[in-house]
């Protein structure tokens, strides 16, 4: 008895952890791993099960199968072909929306949201739109279209897998499409004509990422005269001349200007530096160490590019190693080349010590590196690049065939020939054994992060169900329920999930409503399909916060996003949601 209280202390404590933000989601799962293995409610020896089920393997080959769809240009060029009919404001909305919610629903949705994104961006500029419009419509779209097959999105999968250990046979691929596809289309109409409607205008004032860093603010040229201490010495002595933060951008020595440059290089005379600084700190560092300010105060960020080095915006992806860390401890222009110059969050650049800024997911960082593999550069440290790619004019030799062994891994997974781990597993080797994909990308593909919170929250999920905890929750919403109707009872399930879902990771709240929600059926005398169903549509629902799901995050920055905008569109989305898919629910699941 004590074990089961115990377990509901430790999720409640997740929940809590979750909701704070303070630590990553795969942290929190392992520090709730350990606390259910140090209770003993799970088993020493089934500590690390969690990653060996099918689901976890399942999602990590998705992840795999994505990176190599999207990396052979086909969808690129078909999104291009498309973005064109974007003259219309609502047509502009409506096309990306729909092609978002396609491609999710058969590839990782974090993978379609980074294909439609720069894609957004670009043409909100060329049409002088502000790119709040139709982030979030976007954003939301591709949730909406994972709800509708087994692979579209992970909750999907660990529902699926946890219904053969109740009744011994998974949802197979498209047992979700009739239920999902009629919740997206229904919630995919709502965003074009009604939802986009409830983004606040302030979000709409801005009609590109530069109204958001404002750069040339604080950038100056400044001349090292002949005269002054600093001839002679490395760049770095500039330190002792400037109390706060500075960053030398670049490097003017008579003709040429040099934008990648030693740290520890000797000034000379007449060399002309280009420094980003406080107004203030500019001053006294001209002051301190008699530099001459060249022209104007401030200069224009084309001064910041150069043949071969260029400027890109990149948004930071939730769950990646660089969450938490501060430029200072980062080093990417020591490791990579690359160099920060501006961040903005929510909208709002920092107008202060960028060396010391703790980074978030969802934070929009303006980053100078070389040109010719900037975005490349950018993709492998763990941003998400927000300009058009622009490094395909049409598709790579060979594009077709990880469509090929993709659309062949589906048809074996939709007939039952084998079992979608297995198939698509096999998919991930057949594609290395082809040289589609290379093996260094293979690892680099799969989002770790995720794959640890599955791995250690399906052995806590357990654990509610083998301490009698599920069925603890079950007997007491049975107890009350005994003159309410089925209806109510799935609709409240739905909520319950919807909500923890805005508030955790949806793939968590999947793991610990799927045996609650079977616990409810049995006790109840219900079938335990439509249970799962519904929990399917909740957990897949989250829309009220930028934390519930990943693709929210991502647009927050970019979109300039304040928390509390996602629920206006989101609740009435939601709302509209649990009144489609109840009836949806117990048309193609029968209660009993």
């Amino acid at each position: 008895m004590l074990k089961e209280y115990l377990v509901f202390a430790i999720l409640i404590g997740a929940l809590a952890l979750f909701i704070w933000g303070r630590w990553r989601y795969d942290i929190v799962a392992l520090i709730a791993l350990m606390a259910t293995v140090a209770c003993g409610a799970v088993p020493y020896r089934d500590t690390f099960l969690g990653f060996a089920n099918p689901a976890v393997i399942t999602v990590a080959a998705v992840m795999v199968l994505t990176e190599a769809i999207m990396s052979s240009g086909l969808i690129d060029v078909v999104v291009k072909r498309l973005a064109p009919a974007t003259d219309n404001a609502l047509l502009h909305i409506a096309v990306l929306t729909i092609m978002a919610a396609v491609l999710s629903a058969f590839m990782n949705n974090v993978g379609a949201l980074a294909l439609i994104m720069p894609i957004a961006m670009v043409t909100a500029a060329k049409q002088k739109r502000s790119p709040a419009l139709l982030l979030m419509p976007i954003a939301f779209g591709s949730i909406l279209g994972g709800m509708t097959t087994l692979i579209g999105t992970p909750p999907n999968i660990l529902i699926s897998t946890y219904r053969q250990e109740v009744v011994g046979k998974p949802f197979a691929m498209f047992d979700f499409t009739p239920v999902g596809l009629g919740v997206a289309i229904v919630g995919i109409v709502f965003i074009i004509f009604i939802g986009w409607r409830c983004i606040p205008k302030a979000r709409l004032s801005k009609t590109s990422t530069e109204d958001i860093f404002s750069i040339d603010d604080y950038i100056a040229e400044v001349l090292v005269p002949a005269e002054t201490v600093l001839v002679g010495k490395p760049i770095t002595a500039i330190e002792e001349y400037i109390t706060k933060e500075y960053a030398v951008l670049g490097l003017i020595r008579g003709n040429r200007k040099r934008l990648q440059f030693s740290e520890d290089e000797e000034l000379q005379a007449n060399d002309i530096l280009i420094i980003e600084a406080g107004s203030k700190d500019l001053e006294q560092l001209i002051n301190s160490a008699k530099l001459q300010l060249v022209g104007d105060a401030t200069v224009t960020p084309e001064v910041l590019t150069s043949d071969n080095v260029g400027l890109a915006e990149a948004v930071i992806m939730p769950g990646s190693s660089i969450e938490g860390r501060t430029p200072a401890r980062l080093q990417l222009g020591r490791r990579f080349g690359v160099h920060i110059l501006a961040i903005a969050r929510a909208g709002e650049s920092f107008q202060q010590r960028l060396k010391n800024v703790r980074l978030r997911a969802g934070d929009i960082l303006l980053l100078q590196g070389k040109s010719d593999n900037l975005s490349e550069t950018i993709a492998d440290i763990g941003f998400l690049p927000l300009a058009d790619r622009g490094l395909r004019i049409g598709m790579e030799k060979g594009a077709l065939k990880p469509v090929i062994v993709f659309v062949i891994a589906m048809i074996l997974t939709a007939t039952k020939i084998l079992p979608v781990q297995i198939a698509f597993s096999g998919a991930v080797l057949a594609m290395i054994l082809l040289n589609i994909i290379p093996i260094r990308k293979v690892y680099s593909s799969i989002d770790w992060s995720v794959i640890v919170l599955l791995g250690a929250m399906i052995p806590v999920g357990g654990a509610l169900e083998t301490t009698g905890g599920t069925t603890l929750i079950a007997n007491a919403i049975a107890s009350f329920s005994g003159h309410i109707p089925a209806v109510v009872i799935l609709g409240l399930v739905m909520i319950i999930t919807m909500t923890l879902s805005d508030v955790m990771n949806n793939a968590a709240t999947a793991v610990v409503m799927s045996p609650i929600a079977v616990s409810i059926a049995q006790s109840l005398g219900y079938n335990v399909n439509p249970f799962l169903m519904a929990v399917a549509v909740g957990a897949s629902s989250a829309f009220l916060t930028p934390i519930g799901h990943q693709n929210n995050t991502l647009v927050m920055g970019p979109g300039g996003y304040h928390f509390g905008d996602y629920w206006r569109m989101g609740l009435p989305l939601e709302i509209l949601i649990i009144i489609t898919a109840l009836p949806l629910i117990l048309w193609v699941w029968p209660l009993w």
